[in-house]
């Protein structure tokens, strides 16, 4: 099994590792080189195990070049990354869950693996697989080997119950990153946030089985009204797996503008303090749905281009659709400090869909803004 990935990017060349933010830039020639020596499987270049070893102490030396380096091909497409919902089941029942229902329906395995190869094709090289909770998928672990031996680097979001039936599948084939959300620092919060009894419980059990895994861990702590007073006890549990720690405390509504997981605002939270950039959803990057809808984001999913049916030829309208749902329109229309304004167009309109209070959202009062 390949221990990096070479890849074009952008027009140009890299080499990447999973788990490792540390990537090696190369010459069209020796990107040539390295296909054509996979293709023939001879033993890696000698430039190639230079670069290995300065860049990750890694040693390739003596390999032939199909153990060492899996070479992604060129593409007509330039989509590197991509989320896939790859259900929406959880084993667990938040009350700040941004997914409005969370059936356990969608693709069945062969499916998968064909809406796996369009993703390659599309020249998605970083994919998140997330849900509902991706690991209580009946088909993740075969998916996520299919996924690992086309060349992607898996990003796996999770609650992290499951972690420890992982483990193996993990310690051979390495994801680039597995991040964990934090609901809680006690079994009281935690199952109650989680309205599940033994969720805390199963939490530990996860974390406890992956650590020492040699698995790259990263944690988000979620605030709630639930958990705040319990904020620092969870950055003290969350440093004690991972150095990479994250916190949110702004809660959104549902993806289809529900307004009900705005009750668990904790009041001063609200995060959403610099100013809108860009983005380049539906552009470099999509999202897909379990069912092989894509559209540009999680959030903005009007027009989905059903990728089992129009295959890749539906993605060339994906730019188009997201430019559109970047427009201001609605209540957003007319606002004379746009420029500053602290989330995209998406997020704002499920936000006024749930007919949530303008601070939740939007700096300005409403007096600034005109229809």
């Amino acid at each position: 099994m390949h221990q990096v990935i070479a890849t074009p990017q952008d027009g140009k060349f890299a080499i990447y590792r999973p788990g490792s933010g540390r990537a090696v830039h190369l010459s069209s020639s020796y990107y040539g080189e390295l296909a054509e020596a996979v293709a023939d499987n001879r033993p890696v270049p000698a430039w190639f195990v230079d670069a290995c070893r300065q860049a990750w102490i890694l040693d390739v030396s003596g390999q032939l070049s199909r153990e060492a380096v899996i070479v992604r091909p060129k593409t007509q497409l330039n989509y590197s990354r991509a989320t896939w919902e790859i259900n929406k089941f959880c084993n667990l029942n938040c009350k700040m869950c941004y997914l409005p229902q969370r059936p356990l329906s969608g693709l069945d395995a062969d499916q998968k693996g064909h809406l796996l190869e369009m993703l390659r094709e599309a020249g998605v090289v970083w994919l998140q697989i997330t849900g509902g909770e991706p690991t209580v998928d009946p088909h993740f672990p075969a998916t996520y080997r299919m996924a690992y031996e086309m060349g992607m680097m898996l990003d796996i979001l999770t609650n992290g119950t499951r972690l420890h039936t992982l483990v193996d599948l993990f310690r051979e084939l390495p994801p680039n990153k597995v991040t964990v959300s934090v609901y809680g620092a006690t079994a009281e919060s935690f199952d109650a946030l989680t309205r599940t009894r033994g969720a805390f419980k199963a939490f530990m059990k996860g974390l406890d089985g992956i650590k020492g895994a040699d698995v790259p861990l990263e944690m988000t702590i979620l605030i709630t009204k639930d958990n705040a007073c319990e904020v620092g006890a969870m950055r003290n549990l969350a440093h004690e797996y991972s150095s990479v720690v994250t916190e949110y405390g702004s809660i959104s509504p549902t993806y289809d503008g529900g307004g009900g997981p705005l009750a668990e605002q904790a009041e001063g939270r609200v995060d959403r303090s610099a100013a809108f950039a860009g983005c380049p959803a539906g552009h470099t990057f999509f999202h897909v749905d379990p069912h092989g809808l894509a559209t540009m984001c999680k959030v903005g999913r009007d027009n989905p281009i059903n990728l089992m049916v129009e295959g890749l030829d539906g993605l060339l309208r994906l730019p188009g659709i997201a430019d559109a749902q970047m427009l201001r329109t609605g209540g957003c229309s007319g606002c004379r400090l746009s420029k500053t304004c602290r989330v995209c167009r998406p997020m704002a309109k499920v936000f006024q869909q749930a007919e949530a209070p303008l601070s939740s959202y939007c700096q300005h009062g409403m007096k600034e803004v005109t229809a």
